[in-house]
Protein backbone atom coordinates (compact mmCIF):
# COMPACT_ATOMS: atom_id res chain seq x y z
CA UNK A 1 0.00 0.00 0.00
CA UNK A 2 1.42 3.37 -0.94
CA UNK A 3 1.75 6.24 1.50
CA UNK A 4 -1.07 8.02 -0.33
CA UNK A 5 -3.37 4.98 -0.30
CA UNK A 6 -3.27 4.41 3.46
CA UNK A 7 -5.21 7.56 4.45
CA UNK A 8 -7.69 6.93 1.63
CA UNK A 9 -8.27 3.37 2.81
CA UNK A 10 -8.83 4.61 6.36
CA UNK A 11 -11.25 7.30 5.15
CA UNK A 12 -13.11 4.82 2.93
CA UNK A 13 -13.48 2.46 5.88
CA UNK A 14 -14.75 5.26 8.09
CA UNK A 15 -17.37 6.21 5.50
CA UNK A 16 -18.52 2.63 4.98
CA UNK A 17 -18.96 1.98 8.70
CA UNK A 18 -20.37 5.36 9.76
CA UNK A 19 -23.91 5.83 11.00
CA UNK A 20 -26.13 8.30 9.13
CA UNK A 21 -25.30 10.96 11.73
CA UNK A 22 -21.63 10.03 11.47
CA UNK A 23 -21.77 10.56 7.71
CA UNK A 24 -23.14 14.07 8.23
CA UNK A 25 -20.24 14.75 10.64
CA UNK A 26 -17.79 13.58 7.96
CA UNK A 27 -19.45 15.82 5.38
CA UNK A 28 -19.14 18.85 7.66
CA UNK A 29 -15.48 17.91 8.17
CA UNK A 30 -15.04 17.93 4.40
CA UNK A 31 -16.62 21.37 4.07
CA UNK A 32 -14.23 22.72 6.67
CA UNK A 33 -11.18 21.07 5.12
CA UNK A 34 -11.90 22.27 1.57
CA UNK A 35 -12.77 25.81 2.64
CA UNK A 36 -9.63 26.11 4.78
CA UNK A 37 -7.65 25.03 1.72
CA UNK A 38 -9.54 27.56 -0.42
CA UNK A 39 -8.83 30.35 2.08
CA UNK A 40 -5.12 29.50 2.08
CA UNK A 41 -5.10 29.52 -1.72
CA UNK A 42 -6.83 32.90 -1.81
CA UNK A 43 -4.27 34.32 0.59
CA UNK A 44 -1.49 32.90 -1.60
CA UNK A 45 -2.96 34.60 -4.66
CA UNK A 46 -4.05 31.34 -6.31
CA UNK A 47 -7.68 31.88 -7.36
CA UNK A 48 -7.80 28.73 -9.51
CA UNK A 49 -6.96 26.45 -6.58
CA UNK A 50 -9.27 28.44 -4.30
CA UNK A 51 -12.12 27.99 -6.77
CA UNK A 52 -11.47 24.26 -7.15
CA UNK A 53 -11.51 23.72 -3.37
CA UNK A 54 -14.62 25.86 -3.02
CA UNK A 55 -16.33 23.73 -5.67
CA UNK A 56 -15.61 20.62 -3.61
CA UNK A 57 -17.18 22.25 -0.53
CA UNK A 58 -20.14 23.45 -2.60
CA UNK A 59 -20.71 19.91 -3.87
CA UNK A 60 -20.90 18.68 -0.28
CA UNK A 61 -23.31 21.47 0.64
CA UNK A 62 -25.46 20.54 -2.36
CA UNK A 63 -25.50 16.92 -1.27
CA UNK A 64 -26.53 17.89 2.26
CA UNK A 65 -29.24 20.11 0.83
CA UNK A 66 -30.79 17.55 -1.53
CA UNK A 67 -30.85 14.85 1.13
CA UNK A 68 -32.90 16.91 3.57
CA UNK A 69 -36.19 15.17 4.34
CA UNK A 70 -38.62 18.05 4.69
CA UNK A 71 -41.55 15.74 5.42
CA UNK A 72 -39.94 14.06 8.42
CA UNK A 73 -37.51 16.85 9.30
CA UNK A 74 -40.06 19.64 9.49
CA UNK A 75 -38.70 22.85 10.98
CA UNK A 76 -35.18 21.44 11.43
CA UNK A 77 -34.93 20.60 7.73
CA UNK A 78 -36.24 24.04 6.78
CA UNK A 79 -33.68 25.74 9.02
CA UNK A 80 -30.83 23.61 7.68
CA UNK A 81 -31.87 24.43 4.12
CA UNK A 82 -31.80 28.14 4.98
CA UNK A 83 -28.30 27.73 6.43
CA UNK A 84 -27.09 25.88 3.33
CA UNK A 85 -28.54 28.58 1.05
CA UNK A 86 -26.83 31.24 3.15
CA UNK A 87 -23.52 29.37 2.85
CA UNK A 88 -23.86 29.18 -0.93
CA UNK A 89 -24.50 32.93 -1.17
CA UNK A 90 -21.60 33.62 1.19
CA UNK A 91 -19.28 31.44 -0.90
CA UNK A 92 -20.38 33.22 -4.07
CA UNK A 93 -19.55 36.56 -2.42
CA UNK A 94 -16.19 35.20 -1.24
CA UNK A 95 -15.34 34.02 -4.75
CA UNK A 96 -16.20 37.40 -6.29
CA UNK A 97 -14.33 39.43 -3.67
CA UNK A 98 -11.55 36.84 -3.17
CA UNK A 99 -12.25 37.26 0.55
CA UNK A 100 -11.00 34.37 2.71
CA UNK A 101 -12.75 35.77 5.81
CA UNK A 102 -16.09 34.86 4.25
CA UNK A 103 -14.84 31.30 3.82
CA UNK A 104 -13.80 31.18 7.46
CA UNK A 105 -17.30 32.32 8.47
CA UNK A 106 -18.74 29.25 6.76
CA UNK A 107 -16.01 27.02 8.25
CA UNK A 108 -16.93 28.27 11.73
CA UNK A 109 -20.65 27.68 11.20
CA UNK A 110 -20.06 24.24 9.69
CA UNK A 111 -17.89 23.42 12.69
CA UNK A 112 -20.69 24.38 15.05
CA UNK A 113 -23.16 22.16 13.20
CA UNK A 114 -20.59 19.39 13.11
CA UNK A 115 -20.23 19.56 16.89
CA UNK A 116 -24.00 19.47 17.32
CA UNK A 117 -24.30 16.38 15.14
CA UNK A 118 -21.32 14.69 16.81
CA UNK A 119 -22.90 15.21 20.21
CA UNK A 120 -26.06 13.33 19.19
CA UNK A 121 -24.31 10.21 18.07
CA UNK A 122 -21.69 10.67 15.35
Amino acid sequence: MTTYAAPNAYRDGAVLTASPVGLVVLLYDGIGRFLRQAAAAMEAGDPATASARMQRAEAIISELQVTLDHQRGGEVAARLEAIYLFWRRHLDAARIAQDPTKLRDVVRQAGELRQAYASIGG
